[in-house]
């Protein structure tokens, strides 16, 4: 797997103060995309042990919420494995920060990824410029939406982790 960046005392990215990692790879290509240089799989750093200690020297600081996962999209097809072994240690690790992912999948075409288990929060959908609004908590567009992964695993279809804020 590869990033482009590991961001620390995020505030607009999930709940809370988080680390994002910003993951290289992404097919959705959506138009208007804020991060399109993250769309190459082959563009940015290798997620070695030196990220890794980077990033869990960052979620060992008592003031971070947890980790968010965005890109590019954590779920690209070459993505996943490492994305599912990363999950698991944090998890492990830190069993009370959540996991926050953003991917441009629907909720009902990942929710059955091993995965998933390992997450609290997902931003699905596609960005869609024509619904863009920048008023909205954690998503760049209206057809967004911020789902509660455990309730949601539970429940069989999707929960809302806050409808309140759009």
């Amino acid at each position: 797997m590869r990033y482009h960046d590991i961001t620390a005392d995020d505030m607009l990215n999930g709940d809370g103060l988080r680390v994002v990692l910003w993951i290289s790879g992404c097919s959705h290509h959506c138009r208007g995309c804020q991060n399109p240089v993250t769309w190459n799989p082959q563009d940015g750093l290798l997620f070695d042990e030196a990220a890794k200690h980077e990033l869990f020297s960052h979620l060992q600081k008592e003031h971070i919420s947890g980790l968010t996962l965005s890109g590019g999209d954590p779920l690209y097809e070459g993505n996943r494995a490492d994305v599912l072994q990363l999950t698991k240690m944090v998890r492990g690790q830190f069993p009370d920060k959540t996991i926050w992912l953003y991917t441009g999948y629907l909720w009902e075409e990942i929710q059955e990824l091993e995965l998933m288990h390992f997450i609290d929060v997902c931003v699905d959908g596609r960005f869609e410029e024509e619904l863009k609004d920048t008023r909205l908590w954690w998503k760049g567009s209206l057809n967004q939406r911020v789902i509660d992964v455990q309730k949601s695993i539970k429940s069989g279809s999707a929960v809302l982790y806050c409808s309140d804020f759009g």
